[in-house]
């Protein structure tokens, strides 16, 4: 916009000089028009004179020289006269009039006479003087150009001023800066282009709104029940899937399955409403119980089954859930059917780290089938008996180990490169571990769920941060890398902590374009609100902000492009498999294309094969990360 500014600066200049010179060249014309008028009725007198001089020769006049002459002569205000034939004078005549400022015409007379004659008068426009009507005339003359000049630079001005406009909306256009364009129509010019471009901008913003409606849409057939509007089968199987690799399950939990014996039945002799009205108040009253433990997900399994799976939760919590959700099940109103007593059947698997995910529904389906042998409405655990120690430590040893551990600085940080299609490291994730008093390594996914109850995730990710500016970006070996650390919404809320990261970043303002605060899709969706100034705040400090875990929920992409993310990173349920798996190759293009003419950019997690990768790059994503890339390395 700043050569628009300039060619218009020049533009209007070049109009003032041009009229001012039209304005020069009109003046100075008059001008010597004026005194070309006045010499030239000056020397139509002295031709006159001539002409009266010969003819007193020529026709023997009776005037003596001297009646008539020095009369013209005063009347004509000469200087001086003279009057002469050959050698011999025959007139002079000596004006009062200065010598300065005078015209002389020293002219033969025709005839053959030999007459002479020389003249002095003063120049013709000197003897003029300007009256008071006549300044006033040119007063008024000055005046109305110098009016008609400024109004019509204003008018320049105003005009050029709303092509400047009309540019500058379109440079934001250009930009992908759409909602601000479409928010200061201003006064652009011609208004014609100005109202054609708010209209586009207003359809096009429609037309954002719709794609991201059709893209949700297409998940939403796609992962969710069209009933109840939970997960559905295939929504269960990646979300499982994702919570395990070829080691086996990575974190601990318990996977229920939940029956309505007589579902069928009912909706036999009740109909359709009854058993929706049933089905939504189960599963909505579920959904409050579910809410206060991470991570859990919920799913139709079938008609008549529910499942839900509740990780990093141990046996004594398991078997407490348990019988929570049974009696919920149980104060739901059911109309009267035989052995209504006998219609909710809970049957639930235990799991450790390292089980095999595909046991787990065959364990889930014999305990629920255990459950259903009571011959009451119940619940059943299936238990090897293996629950992790490490995860049974109580909150108060919890508290005590992790509050030492930050004390003696003992979290060790991991790096784990995002690579481009091209191979080159776009930059490196930061994973935590904690080593406790035996040296070992204990895993985020164990210590994590513990650090949120024990509210002290604000000072470990401060510690992660810390070290990652001060000792990784600070290396010189690393000054070309860029880092990308995982904030928890209890730090985003945590007012001492976001002052002390603002404070941070202002003071390593050199270093926040190298960072990457990457927050998990469910909390942006849960506290948009809340965090959306946090966020703002990251991005006006020079840091780029991502959003993970993208595809575990079924949800409007418009909020990415409202928060302005930089990046979003699929979650490791929609990228595993994802070679033979249509449906989520058919869910990362609806993602794409709902983020089509923005600058956000598509990453993926948990990337495992050369497979995997190959499609997804047919699919459009920049980066990704997983073991196919390599593991993270302690830095």
């Amino acid at each position: 916009m700043q050569l628009t500014r300039v060619l218009t600066k020049k533009l209007i200049s070049f109009w003032m000089m041009s009229l001012a010179a039209v304005a020069f060249v009109f003046l100075l014309s008059a001008v010597m028009s004026f005194v070309q008028l006045t010499y030239k009725f000056q020397q139509q007198k002295v031709t006159e004179l001539e002409v009266m001089l010969v003819n007193h020769y020529q026709g023997n006049s009776a005037w003596d020289l001297d009646s008539w002459l020095p009369p013209m002569l005063l009347a004509y205000d000469a200087g001086y006269f003279r009057l002469s034939q050959g050698e011999e004078l025959i007139f002079e005549y000596q004006g009062n009039t200065g010598h300065e400022h005078r015209v002389v015409y020293d002219t033969a007379l025709k005839g053959d006479d030999g007459l002479r004659m020389r003249l002095e008068l003063p120049r013709p426009f000197a003897l003029h003087e300007l009256g008071w009507r006549e300044l006033m005339i040119l007063l008024v003359g000055i005046a109305a150009v110098g009016g008609f000049v400024r109004f019509g630079y204003l008018w320049f001005s105003a005009e050029l001023e709303g092509v400047e406009a009309l540019a500058q909306r379109s440079k934001l256009i250009l930009d992908g800066r759409l909602e601000d364009a479409a928010n200061t129509p201003g006064n652009g010019k011609p208004r014609l282009i100005n109202r054609a471009l708010s209209r586009l901008l207003a359809e096009l913003a429609d037309a954002h709104k719709e794609r991201a409606r059709f893209d949700k849409f297409i998940r939403s057939n796609t992962f969710l029940d069209p009933q109840t509007r939970i997960g559905n089968r295939l929504f269960l199987q990646n979300r499982v899937n994702a919570l395990s690799n070829e080691n086996g399950m990575m974190t601990p939990g318990v996977l229920y399955l939940l029956e309505m014996e007589d579902l069928d039945i009912l909706q036999q002799e009740a109909g359709d409403e009854l058993v929706l009205e049933l089905l939504h108040s189960t599963i909505n009253a579920i959904n409050l119980v579910l809410q206060t433990q991470a991570n859990s997900i919920f799913a139709r399994r079938s008609h008549n089954q529910l499942a839900i799976v509740v990780p990093q939760i141990s046996l004594a919590e398991a078997d407490a859930l348990a019988d929570k959700i049974l009696k919920i099940c149980l104060a739901q109103p059911l109309p009267k059917i035989e052995e209504a007593d006998n219609f909710f059947h809970l049957g639930g698997a235990y799991f450790k780290e390292g089980d095999v995910s595909e046991q787990l529904l065959e364990e889930a389906d014999m305990a629920l089938r255990a459950a259903q042998l009571q011959g009451a409405s119940g619940w059943f655990m299936y238990d090897k008996g293996a629950v992790d120690q490490e995860f049974a430590k109580g909150s108060v040893r919890w508290r005590s180990f992790l509050e030492n551990a930050l004390v003696n600085r003992q979290f060790v940080t991991f790096a784990q490169p995002v690579c481009e299609g091209d191979g080159t490291r776009h930059h490196h994730e930061i994973f935590t571990r904690v080593r406790d008093p035996m040296g070992s390594l204990v895993r985020a996914t164990l210590f994590i769920p513990m650090a949120v109850k024990c509210g002290l995730m604000p000072q470990i990710e401060r510690q992660v941060i810390e070290r990652t500016l001060f000792e990784l970006m600070s290396d010189g070996a690393n000054q070309h890398k860029d880092y990308s650390i995982n904030l928890s919404f209890d730090s985003l809320s945590s007012r001492a902590f976001v002052r002390w990261l603002q404070t941070t970043l202002l003071e390593y303002r050199h270093l926040a374009s190298r960072l990457v605060f990457e927050v998990t899709e469910d909390v942006v969706i849960k506290h948009r609100a809340a965090l959306e100034p946090k966020l703002n705040m990251l991005r006006k400090m020079g840091a780029r902000i991502c959003v993970d875990h993208v595809g575990q929920q079924v949800v409007s992409t418009q909020y990415i492009k409202e928060l302005g993310f930089n990046f979003i990173k699929l979650h490791r349920s929609v990228v595993r498999q994802i070679d033979l798996r249509p449906e989520n190759q058919l869910f990362v293009r609806s993602l794409i294309g709902s983020l089509f003419r923005t600058e956000v950019r598509v990453f993926a997690e948990g990337v495992g094969s050369f497979e995997e990768w190959q499609t997804l790059q047919i699919l459009g994503v920049s980066a990704a990360q997983g073991s196919y890339f390599g593991e993270p390395q302690e830095t």
